[in-house]
């Protein structure tokens, strides 16, 4: 094709402005996108984005399908007495659903973003077959690697996206936007929750839904005893040891949250451990999987990933690993990788 034209999602941040500049320099047609989702602790400067890059940057307000599909999700996935990952639906919905429409609407025939991972596609292969499914795999910088916050697109998604910083890492971009003298907005990393940047989710959830906490009996997971009260199961997630507060002999951790029975089930460390677990909604970014298969399995985005064989069943799938891994947490994603390619993914049950 001729050269298409590329949208390029843009924060103010220095990975969004790199990339940006980096595209300028292939792709002649090419505009700007900065989208809003009602949680911003400062408004971002566009025209001086576009003083630094040259382009035209198009401001959009998300906030409504944000509220929606996000914090609504993220909320009564807590309710629910799972622990979500808000940043996989924020880029599934939001990020390569909703803005990527908007991009195509804009005129766009691809969608770029400052993600640190690896896109294979007809755009950054070529002479790939128009009938291979495209694949994301993970970024070089193994300290940014966001593959796994990227596993839940689908390849039609991936077919449609352009990460420039994919051979790059954080220091080198750092460098290359005082080469390039841009200046971003802002300082710091992005915060892992960005609709909570205080941290204190459990005020959060409790101020959305208007309500109390409602206080129970914490237990233990070995004798059955109670050994202590909570102030409510929506601060707790599997795995926690902070805010339990029962004293013994050694640190309690969260082994199960009974919503049905308002009660907080703990355990010693050493009880802490799984060999298998359950996962839905699967999304598959590879061809012709086999009911069962032996890959490497990551259960939470700083959990270095560990062999596991999985059963299929329709949507759903058996997994058991080789070894015990500590806190595995219903409502995280389960993201399944051959060496660095991202195969698929699912949400633990």
């Amino acid at each position: 094709m001729d050269k298409p034209v590329v949208a390029i999602a843009l924060s103010g941040g220095v990975d969004s402005l790199v990339s940006g500049h980096l595209l300028k320099q292939t792709y002649p047609d090419i505009f700007g996108i900065h989208f809003t989702t009602g949680y911003e602790a400062r408004p971002v400067d566009i025209a001086d984005l576009e003083n630094q890059l040259g382009f035209k940057i198009h401001k959009v307000d998300l906030s409504t399908i944000f509220e929606t599909e996000v914090v609504q999700y993220f909320i009564s996935t807590y309710m629910d007495g799972k622990t979500p990952n808000p940043c996989l639906f924020c880029n599934q919905k939001i990020k390569f659903g909703a803005l990527l429409e908007l991009a195509t609407d804009l005129g766009a025939d691809f969608l770029a973003t400052g993600h640190y991972a690896t896109i294979f596609n007809a755009q950054s292969v070529p002479d790939m077959d128009s009938e291979q499914t495209p694949w994301l795999e993970k970024g070089t910088d193994p300290r940014k690697d966001q593959s796994y916050f990227l596993a839940r697109l689908t390849p039609e998604q991936l077919n449609r996206i352009i990460f420039p910083l994919a051979g790059l890492t954080k220091p080198r971009v750092k460098e290359m936007a005082a080469e390039f003298g841009l200046k971003p907005q802002g300082s710091g990393e992005s915060q892992d929750i960005c609709f909570i940047p205080d941290g204190t989710f459990a005020d959060f959830i409790l101020s959305k839904q208007n309500s109390r906490p409602e206080p129970g009996p914490i237990k233990d997971f070995a004798t059955g005893k109670e050994v202590g009260r909570h102030n409510g199961l929506h601060a707790f997630t599997i795995g926690q040891r902070r805010g339990i507060n029962c004293p013994a002999a050694e640190p309690y951790y969260v082994k199960a949250i009974d919503m049905a029975a308002n009660t907080l089930v703990v355990c010693f460390k050493k009880d802490l451990g799984d060999r298998t677990m359950q996962v839905k909604e699967l999304i598959w970014n590879q061809p012709d999987i086999p009911s069962e298969i032996t890959l490497t399995v990551k259960i939470r985005y700083n959990h270095p990933g560990a062999p596991a064989r999985l059963t299929m069943d329709n949507d759903r799938a058996s997994v058991t690993f080789e070894e015990p891994q500590f806190a595995i947490t219903p409502g995280q994603a389960a993201v399944f990788y051959q060496g660095d390619r991202v195969v698929g993914s699912a949400i633990i049950e």
